[in-house]
């Protein structure tokens, strides 16, 4: 079974929910603008739609946005005259939760009799450059795959 995750034509822009319902109630004209500013440029993402929750703006686009799509964006919102731009913080794509299954790991660390620990597992992912960009949301789960075998699955 899959779930639908965040998309990642989704861009977040954590904002108070004052200066929220002040952009929502002209939302329509703010995509126009937006779309607009970003036609200028020769861009080729568009904004579809703009909703709220309590404390985010998500902008839905058509495509991925680059950098410079986000930042003029962002740029955009915090120009609205109507709002603070000190209470709009730095927008972001979403983010997509994922998990790590690695198998066959060997119980024991090499040459030595000391077992191998979620700290362990957590330090050699945090120094392999794969997983700079990565937050792990809870420590590593260590299971070994059988009384008799010195291997684990994390």
């Amino acid at each position: 079974m899959t779930t639908k995750g965040p998309l990642r034509r989704q861009i977040l822009v954590p904002i108070s929910s004052n200066n929220i319902n002040k952009i929502m109630a002209l939302f329509n004209k703010h995509i126009a603008n937006i779309n607009r500013t970003l036609k200028k440029i020769k861009s080729e993402v568009i904004v579809n739609s703009i909703q709220a929750d309590n404390k985010d703006l998500s902008i839905t686009t058509n495509k991925v946005t680059s950098n410079l799509n986000l930042n003029i964006i962002e740029k955009y919102i915090k120009n609205i005259d109507v709002i603070d731009s000190e209470d709009v913080m730095t927008s972001r794509l979403s983010q997509s939760k994922l998990y790590l299954k690695i198998l066959d790991i060997l119980y024991l660390i090499k040459n030595t009799n000391v077992l191998i620990t979620s700290k362990v597992v957590k330090k050699v992912l945090q120094s392999t450059y794969i997983f700079n960009d990565i937050t792990l949301t809870s420590k590593p789960r260590i299971i070994k795959t059988s009384s008799k075998s010195d291997m684990t699955i994390i």
